[in-house]
């Protein structure tokens, strides 16, 4: 039964919420995020990215901002790499947990990190060479089910790369990735459900899912019911794709939260500490937000005020 399951939340606001934001986020505010969001109860976090500093300014300080979220007690900070040069320099910074990252759409692996996604398999064989004892790796499949250039993937094309992959290293995290908001629940049920089956040695999975077209929380849920209890979320939907005009952030954390919360399933996490933290990163100078709690909390609570 559900309600004697818990769900694990991977907080990836500090990454991905941050990352399209053009305006300078200060460092400073960066770690004091991370601060509050780990206070409201979430302990793994994507906290930044190790990737070329002229491509994305915004994370060029990310050796500082995961070296203050690994200083919270229990936090498992997680960073996200695109090839071998960026895992080898966020390891060096100290590293811990890596999350390594290619895409089933050729036209988008491109797009993203200049390879074809067999490329970036091979690349992805070298970083698991590479990797010091004890460090945790997990695997973005990134346009698992849509790509913003060529439309719907078919689940083949998602598995046949996955085959080259799980060998690679059986018990890594593998995480499917609605790239675009578009897909809908039935598919996110039938992929996982079957990958789970296809690949029985895999250690464990995730969903990390947009909410482009509303339809984030139903894939969630649909995420939930196929067995995969590790789902992405960003504070205040923040996010978006620079390949994928109009996607939104991840769907919101604490649009996942409650909706957890109020069906008896447990998170960790206080949705009432999240909300002012959601409050503050939808007001960040060039942020794009999503979800929906937050303004009906915070109209509840108004509301409340005046009576």
């Amino acid at each position: 039964m559900s309600e004697r399951r818990r769900a694990s939340i991977v907080e990836v606001g500090p990454r991905d919420g941050f990352q399209p934001i053009g305006p300078d986020i200060p460092t400073a505010t960066k770690i004091a995020f991370v601060e509050r969001l780990y206070a409201a109860g979430l302990r793994r976090m994507e906290v930044t990215a190790f990737v070329s500093d002229i491509a994305v300014p915004q994370l060029a300080d990310a050796g500082t901002v995961l070296a203050a979220a690994q200083a919270l007690p229990g936090m498992d900070a997680q960073v996200l790499v695109p090839n071998l040069k960026h895992a080898e320099r966020a390891l060096a910074a100290g590293a811990r947990h890596l999350a390594f990252v290619l895409s089933v759409s050729e036209k988008h692996n491109f797009n993203n990190v200049r390879r074809t996604p067999m490329e970036s398999v091979a690349e992805y064989g070298r970083i698991i060479s590479s990797l010091p004892t004890g460090t945790k790796i997990r695997l973005n499949l990134a346009t698992a089910f849509d790509c913003p250039f060529d439309g719907p993937v078919d689940s083949a094309a998602t598995f046949a790369l996955l085959d080259a992959l799980v060998d690679i290293k059986p018990d890594a995290e593998i995480c499917p990735c609605d790239t675009t908001g578009r897909v809908t629940p039935d598919r996110v049920f039938a992929l996982l459900q079957t990958a789970q089956q296809r690949y029985p040695q895999t250690g464990a999975w995730a969903y990390h899912g947009h909410d482009t077209y509303g339809l984030g929380l139903a894939n969630v849920m649909a995420a939930w019911q196929a067995g995969v209890a590790t789902i992405d979320a960003s504070f205040a939907g923040l996010g978006g794709c620079p390949f994928a005009p109009g996607a939104t952030g991840n769907v919101s954390t604490e649009d996942v939260v409650w909706m957890f919360e109020a069906m008896g399933i447990s998170t960790g996490v206080d949705v009432d500490a999240l909300i002012p933290i959601a409050r503050d990163g939808a007001a960040l100078p060039g942020a794009l937000s999503g979800g929906r709690v937050r303004d009906a909390i915070t109209a509840a609570e108004q509301r409340a005020g005046h009576c």
